[in-house]
């Protein structure tokens, strides 16, 4: 422990953001990171708890009070060896999880949490420009073969571990780049894809090969692949040529919105709104962008993806912004006795809604309304909920503008092609079916296939996704060799 009195004698400092008006005008990166002597003090506040429940809040279950306490005592390297012990890609959790281990900090029963994210943050921010991470090249290679099927989170940790212990590691990727939602849902100012584009170079030194564009599945012949891809491979190819197969591409079917008036231009996910500008971000020409110029813009979800949508259409220069929840608006501050230490319910404010936007809550979309084939706005009535149970208030219809409509209500499952061709069995939401039994753990019924991340488990965070694809690669260790030394 740092120093003893230290959550005593210091506040949580938050990181900060560039002005507005400043970051608005592009899409890069605006967070302003603590400094060392900032992340220092901050390190202090941490107790170095009997019970750390910090440790189990976070699902990759980092060893918190132990980088604390290297951070407060100056000694970054080690800070960095028990990060990257736990966590392969600190500097995308840094930036863009939303920190399950502060919810659980005991400062946070009756203070606020210590800053465990932003020091993450500030570790392998310092890491990368002290050239501190370097490939991790195998001593002996084992003679197997590996598929990872889905180049997200899950499957770049999964191949990297696996790599790692010596295995011929083939990571194949629908898209034109390495990174699933990394590199295609979350927007270039919340997380620049030069985090992903270093990450891969160390994993091509460790061994893995990346292939991109190459859908695999049983697609029919008359099928286009997908936007980017270039090639198809069966399911029955990777059986042939691999020892294992690990299936981690994400949950992609976006959640519709099936009520009259649906079919009008201007309605759109929110997966076909941010990929595109990430790829213009990028340096690619996209023919017939969506952009948000001058539209009015309502974006119906609440959540992370929702924000998302916020922020692009706001640097797009949309004249107005709309943000709606089905679901009432909850408390600015949790109750703390009842919730602590799990992920609370409460006001979120992202920095997206920050930059501009009106927020509805408790309000449904009953019909999107159109002139000549394009909407021009929704028709809209307030709810209210009790016992779970959601009933439409009477009287409080209203009509909105709306020149761009963007979906952002969750994902439901992964696409079809992929568990459909290698026959995996899917549970009820349309998942792979696998547990993570310690015994056998990711594996389908598939004979050597196994599967990880959203694909597995459904829409989930980036940090569950990084869990996962450890624990997976562990997992097919252990099927190839009869042991494994890779950590659970």
């Amino acid at each position: 422990m740092g120093k003893v009195t230290g959550f005593m004698e210091y506040e949580r400092l938050e990181e900060g953001y560039k002005p507005v008006g400043e970051r608005v005008k592009h899409y890069k990166e605006f967070v302003i990171g603590l400094d060392d002597q900032q992340a220092k003090i901050q390190s202090a506040r941490c107790m170095d708890c009997g019970t750390p429940f910090c440790n189990n809040g976070c699902p990759v279950n980092n060893i918190i009070p132990d980088f604390n306490d290297l951070v407060y005592q100056g000694d970054w390297k080690n800070a960095i060896t028990v990060l990257h012990s736990t966590n392969n890609f600190p500097e995308f959790t840094g930036r863009i999880c939303p920190a399950p281990c502060e919810a659980a900090c005991t400062l946070n029963v009756n203070d606020d949490a210590v800053g465990i994210k932003s020091i993450e943050h500030a570790i392998i921010d310092r890491a990368w420009a002290e050239g501190w991470v370097k490939p991790q090249v195998p001593l002996h290679k084992t003679g197997k073969k590996v598929a990872v099927v889905g180049s997200g989170p899950a499957g770049m940790a999964a191949a990297q571990q696996l790599a790692r212990v010596g295995h011929s590691v083939t990571l194949f990727e629908k898209n034109d780049r390495v990174g699933g939602l990394l590199r295609y849902g979350i927007p270039d100012f919340k997380m620049e894809k030069t985090h992903i584009d270093r990450r891969v170079e160390q994993m091509k030194a460790e061994g893995v090969e990346f292939r991109t564009g190459v859908m695999v599945g049983n697609l029919p012949k008359d099928s286009k692949v997908t936007n980017w891809a270039r090639e198809a491979v069966t399911p029955a190819q990777l059986q042939k040529e691999f020892d294992a197969i690990i299936l981690t591409g994400g949950a992609e079917q976006s959640r519709d919105l099936p009520v009259p008036g649906r079919e009008l231009d201007g309605i759109h996910f929110a997966m076909e709104f941010l990929p595109q500008q990430n790829k213009v971000n990028a340096g690619d020409k996209v023919k017939g962008q969506l952009r948000a110029d001058g539209k009015h813009v309502i974006v119906i979800g609440g959540g992370d993806t929702g924000s998302d949508c916020v922020g692009t259409s706001n640097r797009h220069g949309a004249v107005s912004v709309t943000q709606f929840e089905l679901l009432p608006e909850p408390p600015e501050q949790e109750n703390k006795p009842l919730v602590w230490p799990y992920w609370p319910i409460k006001l979120r404010t992202s920095s997206s809604h920050e930059e501009g936007c009106e927020r509805e809550f408790a309000i449904s979309t009953k019909e999107f309304l159109g002139e000549k084939g394009k909407v021009t706005g929704l028709k809209t009535v307030r709810v209210e909920w009790n016992n779970g149970k959601m009933t439409e208030v009477a009287g409080s219809e209203q009509i909105l503008k709306a020149d761009l409509v963007l979906l952002a209500m969750g994902f439901v499952a992964p696409v079809g092609s992929v568990l459909d061709g290698f026959a995996v069995e899917k549970d009820a939401r349309g998942n792979a079916r696998a547990s993570t039994d310690f015994e056998g753990g990711y594996a389908t019924n598939v004979p050597k296939v196994f599967a990880a991340g959203d694909m597995r488990r459904g829409q989930s965070l980036v940090v569950w996704a990084i869990r996962e694809g450890r624990q997976a690669a562990r997992a097919v260790d252990e099927f190839l060799m009869g042991y494994s030394d890779l950590p659970r």
